[in-house]
């Protein structure tokens, strides 16, 4: 089985997982102790879902794995993803809370139904490398990270890039009218 196919499998699974007692990172943030039942998994050919593209309607960070990953060695590609899934357990937590959904995918394409439904394309192959994040709000262009981010980075790419406050709780803005 090709490690691609593997790793997207347990990312459509991922929403929908029990947690682990959590320990607290140095922002104050919960981290799975460890990888268990409950982990990003991205590598399941057998999902033919996770090979269609995706149609992105709300905020969203979308976890890619595509085809050029088959290039790597064995190792490289194993280590990578074991990082890929591992930090993105890490800040789950933190996009959950916030509202932001977590998105797999081993396609190449991506589709941002934006306002008034018009929908535009993010093209994810040819980029430095076959793996990483894509951070979305269809009202806005989008952030791609390629390669390996550490939980903290990453975080301080969503902070910034969704306008969240580390400090404070996600609340939605109320309209005065």
């Amino acid at each position: 089985m090709k490690p691609a196919n593997v790793i997207l499998l347990g990312l459509l699974a991922f929403g929908c997982r029990p947690h682990a007692p959590l320990a607290r990172n140095r922002r104050g943030l919960h981290a799975p102790p460890g990888r268990g039942p409950d982990s990003l998994e991205l590598r399941d050919s057998g999902r033919s879902a996770l090979r269609r593209p995706r149609v992105i309607t709300a905020p969203t960070m979308i976890v890619f794995w595509l085809g050029g990953t088959d290039t790597l060695s064995a190792g490289d590609a194993s280590s990578a993803y074991d990082d890929l899934t591992y930090y993105t357990d890490q800040v789950a937590g933190e996009l959950k809370h916030a509202g932001i959904a977590i998105v797999p995918t081993t396609a190449d394409t991506v589709y941002v139904d934006g306002p008034a439904h018009h929908r535009r394309i993010v093209v994810l192959s040819g980029l430095d490398y076959p793996y990483g994040y894509v951070l979305l709000d269809p009202g806005g262009p989008e952030r791609i990270l390629t390669g390996i981010y550490s939980d903290d980075d990453l975080l301080d790419e969503i902070e910034a890039y969704f306008n969240l406050d580390a400090d404070s709780t996600a609340v939605t803005p109320r309209v005065a009218t």
